[in-house]
């Protein structure tokens, strides 16, 4: 499957030189123009990376990665024309993963870009994930809740470990579908809020104050505990 790269970037022949050429690398690039329209784009679906430029209309690149980095982990790369020590400094501080300034050749940021995500492809390792009183086993797809086993059916158990993978990442009910081909339940979109719910009743997870699963109305669900990773050996 093909990474998807969210570049959100004002300078439209730049978007374009970059979009060309990522895509012919493998990479489904997506275009934003506008900070907005990015930070919109970002909250709908999920990425496996951002590119954001600094110097952007109305929001600059800094606050921008800011805002994303409250609620998503997502790897963020930051392009800038200004290459001063103390603007890498911030980028870094808002929360990017690298930081490149202008001008730059596309091999360049080519190799930055895989990079950063052979860096946040390293939870493919993760044998154990633990948050708070949960605990998943992801080897032998065992979870227990308070030291309890909890009997999980696999679509429940595939949702879970999508989620708790990724903290704060979002994930509508299209992409939750699409990571579940392959098991045999109704495929519908409201099949996933009815999983979801039974997930939430084994997990004694209140939803109006979660400590696992949360509702993001109009864009979908996401995993906001805090999770302690193992790495497999």
């Amino acid at each position: 499957m093909k990474k998807r790269v969210l570049l959100i970037e004002d300078d439209t022949k730049l978007t374009t030189l970059l979009s060309e050429f990522l895509s012919g690398h493998d990479f489904a690039v997506t275009v934003a123009n506008h900070p907005r329209q990015g930070l919109r784009l970002v909250t709908q679906e999920s990425w496996d990376l951002l590119v954001l430029d600094v110097m952007l209309p109305e929001i600059n690149g800094f606050d921008l990665c800011r805002q994303i980095r409250e609620r998503h982990s997502v790897p963020i790369i930051l392009l800038t024309a200004r290459g001063e020590v103390n603007d890498r400094v911030s980028g870094l501080d808002a929360g990017a993963d690298d930081y490149m300034p202008k001008p730059f050749e596309p091999k360049e940021l080519l190799a930055r870009i895989n990079a950063v995500l052979r860096r946040s492809n390293k939870n493919e390792n993760i044998q154990k994930l633990v948050s708070g009183d949960l605990e998943m086993d992801l080897i032998s797809r065992t979870v227990h809740l308070a030291k309890q086993p909890i009997e999980l059916t696999t679509s429940e158990f595939d949702v879970l470990a999508l989620l708790a993978r990724n903290p704060q990442r979002v994930y509508n009910r299209d992409q939750i579908m699409d990571a579940l081909r392959g098991t045999s339940w109704e495929a519908f979109n409201r099949s996933i809020d009815v999983l979801i719910s039974r997930l939430r009743q084994k997990l004694k997870d209140d939803a109006k104050r979660p400590a696992f699963i949360k509702t993001i109305w109009g864009s979908g669900y996401s995993f906001v505990g805090k999770i302690d990773r193992n790495d497999a050996e």
